[in-house]
């Protein structure tokens, strides 16, 4: 199986930058970040991910910009961490209230 290349944010914001600058010398998108990618050793798709993302921030395409998606996942993440509360404060509930009535019936 193949290593993912980890490519950083500086390198990300300049590919996305030479495809908008190249695109006018292209037919298309596509063949802009094609040609782009393979000066900077990463898959089309990668990149035309990258440039997608880049329009859904700058507002220029439809979907959750990256601090959305950020925001939703730490929600769901809040979520799921109450319910797990919720669920524990249930039980202990339960518990307490069957220790409850245990003392009443023995006393």
């Amino acid at each position: 199986m193949k290593k993912s290349v980890k490519f950083s944010p500086e390198v990300r914001d300049r590919a996305v930058r030479m495809v908008a600058e190249s695109r006018a010398d292209h037919p298309s998108l596509w063949s802009a970040v094609e040609s782009i990618a393979a000066k900077i050793g990463c898959t089309p798709q990668t990149l035309l991910t990258w440039v997608r993302q880049h329009e859904r921030d700058a507002g220029q395409r439809e979907g959750l910009s990256t601090a959305d998606q950020k925001r939703v996942k730490e929600l769901e993440r809040e979520v799921k961490e109450l319910r797990k509360a919720n669920e524990i404060l249930k039980l202990a509930s339960a518990f307490f209230a069957q220790a409850e009535l245990d003392r009443r019936f023995k006393s």
